[in-house]
């Protein structure tokens, strides 16, 4: 009895880690597929769907499966384990080379549900006999629905931080492979073949564990193939993918596989977001930045004397550090993060703005481009509210509003919600090569017009006439369109940024 007690306890927990490693390779997926393909909230969606529809075809195919289905289960799991485990290795290195990434994506996606669909039920029908009915369904979705929570937990806040995404799904797999070994061991009484599938579980764990030890070279040799230039630092964040590369004539920033700078022309850009605004303000004192993590921002802010508080909000903690720390990067940003005018919050700017009490003469908002819902929030009607009670009366902001070339409906749809949300709005563009044509809004409270005449010395780029030429927009950067304002609700501008962007991308 206790012999049976125990191998009911074994077989329970063996629920717990297929639960646990499923929805792990499930986030996984759907990370990596956020990374490398963009546009979160639809990665995320198509992979959960895929994933459980898989589940569900792999539970109808498990009527045909029969005995012993002791064996199948050891057989599946070792089968799940190596997949799984595989999975983001495999992605990782297809990715520069595969015309049809997401095929291969949802194929892995679709097999590893499958295959845990399959599980369940075998393990309902191994239990049958011993279990009563109520208590054996009581007691599997208590312990498969256990296993979710702990893999939703542990996910961003243990393991993408510190594992990374490659070890996170070979170290799941060891553990879907680990559980597959054991129940062959105590299970050997009534496994056929059971030294012959614990041997092919050891050669698999050998493998992974091989593939985890050498997981940072593999990652550096995907990454390296990816980009053209030498990559000199990567890391996984619980919110992106930090990568930079260098050559002879720059270094250039990639957050998620999108270029964010290049050490080469960033001044124009930089340049063209700060100056404008604070020129026109006799004596800015007090300085908002929302994002703008790399410092970039914050190194043209400090030029003007009168500054005498600047808050810079950006969401990544690793990426303020990372600008801070590092001797490079902190020459090219003139040590400006570690200025003692300057206090950082890493919060998300959306909340930050929400809470907050102050006001300011100057607000820069550097995020990236809108291309998923959870950056589209930081350009809605919502956000701009309470943008609009930061603001000192004479205050401005600007926004850095994607190329009025590529994207003009998106361009304009952000002076749109603006002035929807009551702001008098200046839209203007520069040429940034790395970019091309790239546009702002300045955007204030009241009608005056900004003056752009208290520019400090040193420039490279910005002077009275280039911000006078930076006002005028060819036809081709123009819309007819009656375009709606982005709200929280129906993120107008995201679709907008899909279909315009989509057609360079495509």
């Amino acid at each position: 009895m206790q012999k049976e007690s125990r191998s009911q306890l074994i077989l329970l927990l063996a629920v717990f880690v297929i639960a646990t490693c499923g929805l792990i390779y499930e986030l996984v997926a759907g990370t990596l597929a956020s990374y490398l393909l963009g546009d979160s909230v639809t990665q995320f969606s198509t992979i959960i769907g895929v994933y459980l529809f898989s589940m569900g075809i792999g539970s109808y195919l498990s009527r045909y499966f029969e005995e012993p289905l002791l064996v199948w289960f050891i057989r599946i799991e070792l089968l799940v384990g190596f997949i799984g485990g595989f999975s983001a290795p495999i992605l990782l290195t297809v990715f520069p080379f595969a015309a049809s990434f997401r095929i291969i994506l949802y194929a892995i996606v679709a097999v590893t549900g499958i295959l845990v669909g399959i599980e369940i039920p075998l393990l309902m029908r191994i239990l049958k006999d011993k279990v009563a009915f109520k208590d054996l369904v009581s007691k599997i979705f208590t312990f498969d629905y256990i296993g979710a929570l702990l893999a939703s937990l542990i996910f961003p806040l243990v393991l993408v931080p510190y594992l990374g995404l490659m070890r996170t799904s070979l170290f799941f797999g060891m553990l879907n492979i680990g559980v597959g070994w054991y129940l062959t061991v105590f299970f050997q009484e009534i496994v056929k073949k059971a030294r012959l599938l614990r041997l092919m579980a050891i050669l698999v764990l050998v493998l992974e564990l091989i593939v985890f030890v050498f997981a940072e070279r593999i990652m550096a040799w995907s990454e390296t193939v990816s980009y053209s230039d030498h990559v000199i630092y990567t890391k996984s964040t619980p919110y992106q993918r930090i990568t930079i590369t260098r050559n002879k004539r720059e270094m250039r920033l990639f957050l998620n596989g999108n270029l964010q700078f290049s050490s080469a022309d960033e001044y124009r850009y930089h340049e063209a977001l700060v100056h404008p605004a604070l020129s026109s303000i006799a004596t800015p004192r007090r300085i908002l930045v929302l994002g703008g993590g790399d410092g970039l921002a914050v190194r043209e802010i400090v030029k003007y004397p009168s500054v005498e508080k600047i808050i810079l909000v950006d969401l990544d903690p690793a990426m303020t550090k990372l600008f801070s720390n590092q001797e490079v990067l902190k020459s090219l940003n003139k040590n400006a993060l570690n200025n003692s005018k300057l206090t950082i919050y890493n919060t998300d700017a959306f909340t930050w703005l929400m809470k907050n009490e102050q006001q300011f003469d100057v607000v820069i908002i550097d995020f990236p481009d809108p291309s998923n819902f959870s950056i589209g929030k930081l350009y809605s009607t919502n956000f701009y509210h309470y943008l609009k009670k930061a603001l000192l009366p004479d205050g401005i902001a600007v926004i850095q509003s994607t190329s009025p070339y590529v994207a003009p409906k998106s361009f304009w749809c952000i002076d749109t919600t603006l002035r929807y949300s009551g702001f008098y709005t200046i839209p203007y563009h520069n040429y940034v090569p790395s970019f091309g044509e790239w546009g702002y809004i300045m955007a204030r409270l009241s009608e005056k017009k900004p003056a752009f005449q208290f520019l400090p010395p040193g420039l490279r780029f910005i002077n009275t006439a280039t911000i006078q030429q930076m006002l005028g927009f060819p036809d081709d950067m123009k819309t007819r369109e009656l375009l709606s304002p982005n709200k929280l609700n129906n993120q107008t501008l995201v679709h907008y940024f899909e279909e315009e962007w989509g057609r360079y991308t495509d």
